[in-house]
């Protein structure tokens, strides 16, 4: 019973992390372009001129 007095607060720590990481995240935008990194993939990028690629 005593490890949990340790484990709980652990707990407790790493989600308040874990959702601090995901406010983080959405205030810097970071999931603002969600298709455009599978499109990427696919494009492909050897005919465009120079000028373009970036």
């Amino acid at each position: 019973m005593n490890i949990l007095v340790i484990l709980i607060p652990m707990a407790l720590a790493m989600g308040a992390l874990g959702l601090g990481a995901f406010l983080w995240s959405l205030k810097t935008r970071q999931f603002e372009d969600i298709e455009g990194a599978s499109w990427r993939v696919i494009l492909d990028d050897d005919d465009l001129p120079d000028d373009a690629k970036r």
